[in-house]
């Protein structure tokens, strides 16, 4: 066996502040301090005779051989994963983690999670939420929930990704905003602020091509946000439109604090799909969420 294979320990730690590019951010993943990262890591530069991190700023840069080597350690330590979930299947009992963009979390999922808590009162889920695509390869999560088709692990045949449903998208504002400038024609929108934010990825442009408005960019006042809650809060007090579908703005409307002037819809519109790992030990609870979230849907749509 080659002899090299006993700095396994310090590629452990190599590989984290690689994938993390800090010493502080790979002690905080591993539990102990930012020293014993720094030692290790230059322990294991000096066994190999070469240096594998360049400080830049206040961050850790891999140098050449640091790049080829962490390709190397990082698709090393995802087979021995893989190895590892094929012997341990873990009961079906046990917490799930589950990541998704804030909108659809606070939006959809929170609101109909107690169901599968009564369902399911051994298996506690964990929500996670974020604008950026989780790595599961790493463990993040244990399934996403994403909009859109894609997510960066589609590359690795070992993931599942599976359909849940597509929505609509219409233009959404305030009471007053609609009444104040007699809202009535699509193009009237083209005066307000239109709303953005990060997670949502519906072009304007799109729906007022398909209300047979066109647009120009540079003639439109922009407003971007990071949530969808925080679109919603700019909407709410009148500063402008944004574009959403009925599951995320239908209780709004219900209690008079939306409208939705138009009944022209984006088609295509948002995408959600699942994605989880085949060789999770924990497909048992993540089998049981699908299908918990499945039947939801299909209620939904009936």
């Amino acid at each position: 066996m080659d002899a090299r294979l006993h700095h396994l320990p310090g590629l452990r730690y190599f590989e984290v502040a690689a994938r993390l590019n800090s010493y502080s951010r790979a002690a905080e993943e591993l539990f102990i301090s930012q020293a014993a990262v720094s030692q290790k890591i230059r322990q294991l530069e000096d066994g190999l005779g070469c240096k594998l991190f360049v400080r830049d700023g206040r961050e850790m840069r891999l140098t050449e051989q640091g790049k080829i080597l962490f390709k190397h350690v990082s698709h090393g330590f995802e087979h021995i994963i893989t190895g590892l979930n094929q012997i341990q299947s873990e009961p079906i009992e046990g917490l799930l983690c589950v990541n998704s963009t804030p909108s659809f979390a606070s939006r959809w999922l929170l609101p109909r999670l107690w169901k599968f808590s009564t369902q399911h009162p051994n298996i506690p889920i964990r929500i996670l939420t974020s604008c950026d695509a989780p790595n599961l390869k790493q463990g993040d999560a244990d399934l996403a929930i994403w909009q859109g088709e894609q997510l960066d692990i589609e590359s690795n045949k070992s993931f599942h990704k599976e359909f849940l449903f597509e929505e609509t998208i219409y233009p959404f504002c305030s009471p007053h905003l609609a009444k104040s400038i007699n809202l009535k024609k699509p193009s009237q929108l083209q005066a307000c602020w239109l709303i953005h934010y990060e997670s949502g990825g519906y072009p304007w442009e799109s729906w007022f091509a398909q209300a047979g408005v066109s647009m120009s960019k540079n003639s439109v006042r922009w407003m971007e946000v990071s949530t969808f809650d925080h679109a919603m809060k700019a909407v709410m007090s009148g500063h402008g439109a944004c574009l959403a579908s009925d599951s995320l703005a239908s209780d709004y409307v219900e209690r008079g604090l939306l409208v939705k002037p138009f009944d022209i819809g984006m088609t295509p519109g948002i995408q959600f799909n699942l994605f989880y790992s085949e060789d999770s030990p924990r497909k048992k609870r993540i089998q049981a969420f699908v299908n918990w979230l499945q039947s939801e849907i299909s209620e939904q749509q009936n």
